[in-house]
């Protein structure tokens, strides 16, 4: 889109072209408005890109996402998006090494319930452990039943949800969940210390925290990652992220979406009647008037927008290291009657036992790089290869996705390079101890011989997309609930602006891939709008 072209007045623009802001944008423009996206970097989708990471190779990476589990099916339904996920055969495996001292490895499978019993028999000695890993599932179920259908609605009280608890595991789920740490359910209900372990990681990707803090920050973590879609179930997107912004940005043109990438917004002038975005291209400013404003970055960015402060609470430091690796064949791994397809095609779990991470977040709290380092990752290509060119196909190639736990901004923010450099080697240690061949053999290499890896810090995501201390959450997560009288029945996306709101990760019940608050900020407007 040219310059030219461009109105002087839009009913609503849209800072910021990642997947909540192309969201609001085809909602908006669905229901007749003239929307106006404005996009700093070179192309859109925001932290859900996927580009060709390795200029020799034809494979085309989700650069800082990675699954789906949060993406409500209504959305795909309701805007006519053409994007599809795929289940995983295994949900996650994890080596350790049993009393005997032979390698071994739990697989949880999504498809098999017996494997998976067989496995934690195998690792436990008995199937107690098995039924006590069912009731935690369960209490997941019960929490998930209340709180996920009420994402895409305005914002209740605790005491309205409190309310609606009806059955019995209902009322153990909010005591274990909402009211207590959450590792005090995992002690009770886990004894092993890897699967405690494996457990955990759910509460602390992308957060630094520990299981018994005070803040509840883990367990708002863990909701985040067990309550998607009333099964908590992370898909692989077919084509990788990719796909969801192309979905969204082939819809949003259909509908007369107007996008402008390489423009970023540099301020915000609030008037009565209209106000006015300021952006530059090519150095050069231009201006557009805007009913609304939907602001889809970081809370820092938001700030900056409207001439205000920013200061972030100790909870808003992002805590993950992003890696992602092309491999020219998966390697062997050690663990005793476990397939490379069957351990990598799952949440494969790197030095995560309970105590492991208890010893990370003290040696991160003490601004010392965790030894191990703890990390969680899957290959995208063993369940949907259409990431690959057909030749890489054909070769075997396949991709490795990783992210890192306990790796907080603080670590990086004196010496990013250094550091970034330090822990990708900490990684590449973890995968050589578990897997039965060289792991660097593995590594496909470019022209020049240099390995396939790609690291991302979390200043690294603060610079490139806008992740306020490579938070990949924006800011602290939120409850399913509010505590503020104030805000009870709006949608969290509100601000003391009027007709400006939070299209993104930092709206209330933000966070992860789920278009969840795109879609409540198109709501808020278009309910503000019938009302006149």
């Amino acid at each position: 889109m040219t310059l030219s072209r461009i109105k002087t007045r839009y009913d609503a623009v849209i800072v910021g072209s990642g997947h909540n802001g192309l969201v609001a944008a085809a909602y908006l423009a669905k229901a007749g408005l003239s929307v106006l996206v404005l996009e700093r970097n070179d192309c859109l989708g925001g932290a859900t890109v996927s580009q060709q990471l390795f200029p020799d190779y034809d494979a085309s990476l989700s650069r800082y996402a990675y699954l789906v589990s949060l993406l409500p099916p209504s959305i795909v339904d309701e805007l006519g998006l053409k994007f599809e996920t795929r289940q995983r055969r295994t949900a996650s495996f994890t080596p350790y090494i049993d009393g005997c001292g032979t390698n071994r490895g739990l697989v949880i499978s999504n498809v098999d319930e017996n494997r998976s019993r067989e496995s934690m028999r195998e690792m436990t000695g008995s199937d107690t452990a098995w039924n006590r890993y069912k009731r935690l599932l369960a209490l997941e179920s019960a929490i998930a039943r209340v709180a996920w259908p009420s994402l895409l609605q305005p914002l209740q009280s605790r005491e309205s949800f409190r309310s609606r608890l009806k059955t019995a595991d209902e009322r153990a789920a909010w005591h274990a969940f909402v009211e207590r740490p959450i590792g005090e359910v995992i002690e009770q209900l886990a004894e092993h210390d890897v699967l405690r372990g494996l457990l955990l990681t759910d509460a602390k990707i992308g957060v630094f925290t520990q299981p018994h803090d005070a803040s509840l920050l883990q367990n708002r973590c863990f909701l985040y990652h067990v309550i998607g879609n009333e099964t908590g179930e992370w898909r692989v997107p077919v084509g990788g992220m990719k796909s969801l912004v192309d979905a969204l940005t082939n819809r949003g043109l259909e509908l007369g979406v107007t996008f402008l990438t390489s423009t970023p917004a540099t301020h915000v002038e609030c008037g009565p009647v209209h106000h006015t975005v300021s952006y530059t291209v090519e150095g050069v400013q231009h201006t557009v008037d805007a009913v609304r404003v939907l602001v889809n970055a970081g809370p820092r960015t938001f700030a900056r927008l409207l001439g205000e402060s920013w200061n972030p609470i100790p909870t808003d430091e992002g805590s993950v290291v992003k890696m992602n690796m092309l491999l020219h064949r998966l390697p062997q791994v050690k663990a005793f009657g476990v397939t490379p397809e069957e351990a990598f095609s799952g949440s494969f779990h790197i030095d995560e036992s309970y105590q492991q991470l208890q010893t990370s977040w003290q040696q991160a709290s003490r601004s010392e790089l965790p030894d191990p380092a703890p990390a969680e990752m899957y290959c995208h290509t063993l369940t949907d290869n259409s990431i690959l060119s057909p030749e890489l196909r054909l070769k075997g190639y396949h991709t490795l996705t990783l992210f890192g736990l306990d790796m907080p901004y603080r670590l990086f923010k004196d010496d990013n390079d250094a550091r970034r450099t330090e822990v990708k080697q900490r990684y590449l240690a973890g995968l050589e101890r578990i897997c039965a061949e060289s792991f660097a053999d593995c590594l496909a290499r470019d022209r020049s011989g240099k390995p396939c890896i790609e690291v991302k810090t979390p200043v690294d995501l603060e610079r490139e997309v806008d992740l306020d201390q490579g938070n990949i959450f924006h800011n602290t997560l939120s409850w399913f609930f509010t505590d503020n009288p104030e805000v009870i029945g709006q949608w969290g996306v509100e601000t003391h602006h009027p007709r400006i709101y939070r299209a993104g990760s930092s709206a209330l019940r933000g966070g992860a891939v789920s278009g969840i608050p795109g879609r409540n900020a198109a709501m808020c407007v278009l309910a503000k709008k019938d009302r006149g």
